[in-house]
């Protein structure tokens, strides 16, 4: 056409590439030597202007989640799609541009522009301040930065219903009580746990008089208690009055929370897409197959199945670690241990309130602490990756993971995408890139046996199970032991060969028990936590059923709280 495509921009004095004259012809990545340019084809399908767009060849969300009164509504998808901008918008914080981010656009263009939808009739009521919202942020830990005080103190200040005093202060205990929050109340927000944040954050979202509750990652942090309370506190706010949307990466959860989904899908930074709502069954499964139906768009090249019945390790195994009655006390709190023992080449998962010894019986097999009694048969050599993630180092991944990138490229480092982070420093990675990185880190040392505590944490669905795979693909290929702390069940159901669980009272008192097989360790623990889980009969995922279901009753009449 004679014009150029790729110019110099005369201020920044980088190249810019002219997105309408861009035919996508792949030549621009391969020359690039600094791997800055990647180039994304949108669907044919999608012929209509983005909703929001943040600039030039940046990120632009198409659609948006649909909130109904009555009922909870799940965001499921990868991270880096939008659900946050998505989330922002519809409490005001972003106003949208329909893709013109060159100009402010009123909010009647961006209204007219759903005319004959079912957001019209939302979005109208939202401008007129019809419907006020509540919004639970994903980074609660900059909770503190925003407010100094006490626990109680900001929860107070959130209520600014038209509520008499008293009955603010009723519907405060209601709250703190529901969520167990009152024995830190009067605890400085600097001072208190990622997990009793969380918590926090919840209570000041609900004590907010709204309609419209947006939920972003509810239970991170949270163990598979106070998940499973969170859950039933967040479908409880939900009256025909209110909607409420959530964004959450545990399954499981996700499923027992929501009455329908919405399915995001696209490519990671570049662009978003929101599917039509669907029940929350037939969209978690639609998810998983990584095909939508209605949309006629296949969001995944490769379904993700769960195995009806579990695939125990056959052949002659062989013991690398028994212990027998051991005992721990630090400070206030006890551990003590029933017999067992782990062998080589099995995952085993550990399962267990937060407090209650989990990482303290770690740091005995890795021997940082030394038991006050008992027996420990050998010390064995341990690769440990922290429930916390060092976020200070200057170091940059390619130094780090150097190890890893000799022995492990096609094992760890292409799996988990990490190359394009290698001239990245520590300090400037996010959650989910740190926590990767962390995991290739602790897989690629010369160790007998792998302790990974929390790998879920800061991942989306998709990333939690290819993490699940590699963990096994390690242990079979390298005859491996790796032991897994985590709260997300589906994904420890997925992993785990065995299964390890604590019981006891968190901070006082905890015990040990196990390994045991799959459905011995779970009907242990569900019948701890007074739930029954089930299988899916079309993708065989594991759900919570309904309390006081049919299949509910019929598993606890059986002593089958778990389906394997």
């Amino acid at each position: 056409m004679g014009t150029e495509c790729i110019t110099a921009d005369p201020v920044t004095t980088k190249a810019r590439i002219d997105e309408f004259l861009c035919t996508g012809c792949g030549i621009c990545p391969k020359r690039c030597p600094f791997g800055a340019i990647e180039i994304i084809n949108l669907p044919e399908t999608l012929n209509r202007a983005p909703i929001h767009r943040f600039g030039e060849n940046l990120f632009e969300l198409y659609s948006l989640p649909t909130p109904i009164f009555g009922q909870v509504t799940g965001i499921v998808g990868k991270n880096g799609l939008g659900k946050s901008t998505a989330f922002k918008i519809l409490s005001n914080i972003i106003q949208p541009n329909l893709g013109n981010w060159e100009k402010q656009m009123e909010f009647s263009e961006f209204l007219a522009s759903f005319k004959g939808t079912e957001m019209y009739t939302f979005l109208d009521q939202l401008h007129q301040n019809k419907i006020t919202f509540s919004y639970k942020p994903q980074q609660v830990d900059l909770i503190p930065k925003q407010f100094t005080g006490t626990v109680r103190e900001l929860l107070q200040k959130v209520d600014k219903s038209e509520r008499s005093g008293q009955e603010k202060e009723k519907r405060l205990l209601e709250v703190v009580t529901q969520l167990q929050l009152t024995h830190f109340l009067d605890n400085s927000l600097t001072a208190i746990s990622g997990g009793e944040l969380q918590r926090v954050a919840i209570a000041a979202a609900a004590l907010k008089s709204s309609n419209l509750y947006l939920f972003d990652e509810p239970t991170s942090f949270l163990d598979i208690k106070q998940r499973i309370n969170v859950s039933k506190f967040i479908r409880n706010l939900t009256t025909d009055k209110t909607a409420t949307i959530v964004v959450e990466h545990d399954l499981i959860i996700l499923d027992f929370m929501t009455d329908n989904v919405n399915i995001m899908y696209g490519s990671e930074g570049a662009f978003g897409i929101v599917s039509g709502i669907k029940p929350n069954r037939e969209g978690i499964n639609a998810f998983l197959d990584g095909y939508l139906k209605e949309e006629n768009m296949r969001v995944r090249d490769h379904a993700i199945k769960f195995e009806k019945i579990q695939d125990f390790k056959k052949g002659t195994r062989t013991p690398l670690l028994s212990w027998k009655g051991l005992k721990k006390t630090q400070g206030n709190f006890v551990l003590e241990t029933d017999e067992g023992m782990i062998q080589k080449n099995e995952i085993i998962g550990i399962l267990g309130e937060n407090g209650i010894g989990k990482t303290t019986f770690i740091k005995l097999l890795a021997g940082v602490l030394q038991a006050d009694s008992g027996e420990l048969s050998a010390e064995v050599k341990v690769a440990y990756k922290s429930q916390y993630l060092d976020t200070s180092s200057e170091m940059l991944v390619s130094d780090f993971l150097h190890q890893a990138i000799d022995k492990y490229t096609n094992q760890l480092i292409k799996p988990l995408d990490l190359e394009k982070l290698f001239e990245q420093k520590l300090s400037e990675l996010s959650g989910g890139q740190l926590q990767r990185v962390s995991i290739a880190y602790c897989l690629s040392q010369d160790a007998q046996l792998f302790l990974l505590d929390e790998p879920s944490a800061y991942l989306d669905i998709e990333q939690r199970l290819l993490i699940s795979k590699i963990i096994k693909n390690i242990a079979f290929e390298r005859d491996l032991t790796i032991m897994v702390v985590d709260h997300d069940l589906l994904f420890l159901d997925y992993v785990s060969d065995k299964l390890i669980v604590f019981t006891g009272k968190p901070a006082q008192y905890g015990k040990l028990q196990g390994p045991f097989s799959m459905e011995a360790g779970m009907n242990l623990f569900l019948k701890e936590l007074n739930i029954t889980l089930r299988r899916d009969l079309q993708s065989h995922r594991p759900r919570i059923n309904k309390a006081d279901s049919v299949k509910d009753r019929e598993q606890r009449a059986e002593n089958k709280w778990y389906y394997s």
